[in-house]
């Protein structure tokens, strides 16, 4: 038997510290939340992407009574795949809000979001930046595949 260790890096900045790309991205994020429909969970997340090309999707989750709705990182990467087809996604910023206030220590994809992005960044042939933010906060990671590391892609 052999063992492998994984590790994840995971660079933790003040919001203040952000450059100003990153700080519009989060902006947007948070922006995003105010589209989302979620009065099931009181959940709500919003996300933006910034792509090679310059242009920014947000996307918000979308819940329903079926419990069928999307998740907000799906609805801006799926946004962005219909409308940009072929353009990578150089960045995605995360956050969530709920009980008045952005979540206090930063939240992360589900594994159904993980594998979505894992598939945009594998067919872009390079990595996405990962931003998670909280209310003061921010998780930033080189790769989806951090998050996501025996990821499948051999697809």
């Amino acid at each position: 038997m052999t063992e492998k260790t994984i590790t994840t890096n995971v660079r933790v900045y003040d919001y203040n510290e952000l450059n100003s790309e990153d700080k519009m991205l989060v902006n947007l994020a948070r922006e995003a939340t105010k589209s989302s429909y979620a009065p099931y969970s009181h959940f709500h997340v919003g996300s933006a992407l910034l792509l090679d090309n310059g242009v920014t999707i947000k996307g918000a989750n979308q819940e329903n009574a079926a419990f069928a709705g999307i998740c907000g990182e799906r609805s801006a990467c799926y946004n962005a795949g219909a409308n940009y087809p072929g353009v990578p996604i150089k960045k995605i910023a995360v956050t969530a809000f709920t009980g008045g206030d952005f979540v206090k220590e930063p939240c992360s994809p589900c594994g159904v979001c993980r594998q979505a992005l894992v598939e945009f960044e594998v067919q872009a042939g390079k990595p996405m930046q990962v931003l998670l933010a909280g209310r003061d906060k921010v998780y930033i990671l080189d790769s989806i595949k951090d998050l996501l590391p025996l990821t499948f892609s051999e697809f």
